[in-house]
């Protein structure tokens, strides 16, 4: 037997064997006892009381009556037979209705004994009633005490006669049969955090005694679970920035104070200047900057990037800007290389659909250190691009980007260069501290003078000609408008507008004006042609899918109409919002919705009309919906799946567990095998803490058990 009993196999328990442990791995990942264990129930029920029938609303959770079946019946046929019983609990009556497994409960259950039914209150033509509901034989001699953990199991166990109760009488056996379980945190944390041991927090977990102990018990796994995710991810930051040397920056040159003082086309605003220091300071300490900017459509975050490149080219390296898409990556060419022309800056862009002469010319710019910036799509990343020497790094709307392809452009030179990554897509304070976490983190927060909040209003199909009112009213100002669908071609299971409908309905709306559309099916040269007609003001309106999301700039479109935003995310409603208020002029954002939509989907869009705020929209994004795979974050490189902790809701346990993960980063270097001085800056209220021998052999037996197997990107060089 091992001497810590967590990491029995769960086969060794009696009842389980071979077989069940089989079903257990690959139904519910549950190995061995610790994830037993660590399986928390999906909700409890109060058996510290029995309810009466006449105590039932509809805002009960599961609960627990007692008392007898009067008469049963059976109503309906074939699929569509139930069968009903009349449960009397002493006062009054209810109806009990089961649809499944109906000879099973006629065999079980019968009119002349006593239950005990636990269910959730069900409401239905003015009476209460148990769809459903746990069925067990009253016995005076258990008393009613404490929750009990209920335990939601897929149909695929039940078939196999695992229960919720099977379950429950595993936990119950390793509880008993190991009193003494080591904790997974050292002492030095749980003291100082005022942390339940693990032994009581276990138990207190499947059992507890009342609320307050279950939400103790709660508190500590989140901690624990947000701790070690936080340690993981500093130790990895500290190795990597140990490890991955950069050039020194040490220089304000030529280019850049030209630029600054004799080409800038716009001041810059605080928000810009002070990332930039934060920018520049990365560069000057030795180390490879990892920093990500975040920052609303239009905040200037192509211009920060700009001077940032300009700081490298000052400096006697070349820059590089990758985008996800042809369009957003000829837009940064568009705008930077009139920046760049104004100070003697050769440009050029790289994409798949660059000719073969113009590449060959670009890689002999590149070796030769002629291109100062390179602006392209995937294809920067090709083995066949090399450059003279490579020291700035910007990639743009990154988490489109999978870490390895982003990691290919480091070793595009012996010193890896300066990486900015940069999305509009504004991410919650926790998330960004859990998923990019070992990168510091700028934010563009104030927009350019002169530009005004887009008006977001929600409307229904009775507006529809209210709405082209408005938007007439704006074309014949000589502006210009988008209209986005969800689909292209009807679909025969849902009533959304198809593009194609759409663009018929919008040409005869507005016969006299010039309409062209998009969509991703069409061919790049076609989609191309149809978007430079809106570009180039030639089409006043454009009829598109989401694929304008990303990389449109028209500043003189003041109006956009997204057809069933109800079917959107708020952080596609945001993105597809920032497609317009570019330029002077007040613009409007017009959200067509049906008129009967769910509770949550009317909450999501009213915050649309809210505000315009993108750290609002996203934290609000996260509430409603979980972090999930947040745009595709998970793609960081640094893989997360929490049990216990939601990033939503639990931001002050994950400030917290980041406080003590920090601290014992701080206080023992030999976690991160790195020079933590020079490593990593921390914060000012980082107090080193110390551990024991036997407590430093914990926090490694943890994260050993926690994170083998993922790859370290910080390695990359």
């Amino acid at each position: 037997m091992n001497r810590n009993p967590l990491v029995t196999d769960i086969k060794y328990l009696k009842g389980v064997g071979e077989a069940r442990a089989k079903i257990l791995a690959s139904e519910l990942d549950i190995h061995s006892v610790r994830d037993l264990l660590y399986t928390a129930p999906s909700k409890y029920i109060d058996r510290s009381r029995f309810y009466t029938i006449s105590e039932m609303t509809e805002n009960l959770p599961v609960i627990q009556v007692k008392g007898r079946f009067v008469r049963f019946s059976t109503e309906g046929e074939g699929v569509r037979q139930r069968y009903i019983g009349l449960f009397h609990d002493g006062h009054s009556m209810m109806h009990v209705t089961w649809f499944k497994g109906i000879r099973f409960i006629k065999e079980k259950i019968n009119t002349g004994t006593e239950y005990v039914l636990l269910g959730k209150p069900s409401y239905f033509q003015r009476s209460y009633s148990f769809i459903h509901p746990t069925v067990e034989i009253y016995d005076p001699a258990k008393p009613p005490t404490g929750l009990q953990g209920i335990y939601s199991l897929p149909e695929t166990l039940r078939r196999r006669n695992i229960t919720g109760s099977t379950i429950s009488a595993l936990v119950a056996q390793v509880l008993d049969k190991f009193t003494d379980i080591p904790d997974t945190l050292p002492s030095e944390i749980t003291g100082m955090y005022h942390l339940m041991p693990l032994r009581q927090t276990l138990q207190s977990l499947h059992m507890p005694s009342d609320t307050k102990t279950l939400a103790l018990a709660r508190e500590r796994l989140k901690f624990e679970e947000l701790f070690y995710l936080q340690l993981h991810i500093l130790r990895y930051a500290c190795r990597r920035n140990s490890t991955m040397r950069g050039q020194i920056f040490g220089q304000i040159g030529r280019f850049f104070n030209d630029f600054y003082h004799n080409a800038l086309p716009f001041p810059l605003t605080g928000a810009q200047k002070r990332v930039i220091k934060e920018i520049r300071h990365d560069m000057r300490t030795g180390l490879q900057m990892n920093r990500l900017l975040q920052g609303d459509v239009g905040s200037g975050k192509t211009m920060v990037a700009f001077m940032t490149m300009l700081i490298a080219i000052d400096n006697g390296c070349q820059a590089c800007l990758m985008a996800p898409t042809e369009i957003l990556a000829a837009q940064h060419f568009d705008t930077i290389s009139v920046w760049a022309e104004k100070i003697g800056l050769h440009v050029q862009l790289l994409t798949g659909s660059t000719r073969a002469k113009a590449r060959r010319e670009i890689d002999e710019g590149l070796l030769s250190g002629k291109i100062n910036i390179l602006i392209g799509t995937h294809a920067v990343i090709e083995e066949r691009v090399q450059f003279e020497n490579l020291g700035m790094v910007v990639i743009d709307e990154q988490h489109r980007f999978g870490v390895a392809q982003r990691a290919r452009l480091w070793q595009k030179n012996s010193v890896a260069p300066h990486v900015l990554v940069m999305t509009a897509t504004p991410i919650p304070r926790t998330l960004a501290m859990t998923v990019y976490g070992d990168l510091r983190v700028s934010v563009i927060d104030e927009l350019p003078p002169g530009r005004k909040p887009v008006t977001t209003l929600l409307r229904y199909e009775e507006n529809r000609h209210q709405v082209y009112r408005a938007v007439h009213s704006e074309l014949l100002k000589g502006h210009q408008a988008y209209v986005v669908y969800p689909l292209i071609n009807e679909s025969e299971k849902t009533e959304l507008k198809s593009l194609e409908e759409g663009y018929q309905q919008i040409c005869e709306a507005f016969p006299s004006f010039k309409v062209c559309y998009v969509h991703g099916r069409m061919k790049p040269a076609e989609k191309e042609h149809q978007m430079q007609l809106f570009v180039s003001g030639k089409a006043n309106i454009l009829v598109a899918t989401t694929v304008i999301e990303v990389g449109v700039n028209v500043p003189n479109a003041s109006v956009m109409i997204i057809e069933n935003a109800e079917r959107f995310g708020l952080s596609q409603l945001h993105q597809l919002r920032g497609r317009v208020g570019r330029g002077a002029e007040q613009s409007y954002c017009i959200l067509m919705s049906k008129q009967k939509i769910a509770a949550l989907t009317r909450k999501r869009l009213n915050v649309m009309t809210e505000t315009t705020d993108g750290f609002i929209v996203s934290e609000a994004d996260m509430r409603m919906r979980g972090p999930g795979d947040m745009e595709g974050t998970q793609q960081s490189g640094i893989a997360f799946n929490l049990q216990h902790a939601n990033l939503a809701n639990d931001g002050q346990i994950l400030e917290r567990a980041r406080k003590a993960a920090t601290d014992v980063l701080a206080g023992n270097p030999q976690i991160s095998d790195s020079d933590t001085t020079t490593a990593f800056t921390y914060d000012r209220d980082t107090k080193p803490l110390p551990l024991s021998a036997g407590s430093l052999h914990i926090l490694a037996g943890e994260l050993r058990l926690r994170f083998s197997g993922q790859y370290d990107w910080g390695r990359i060089s």
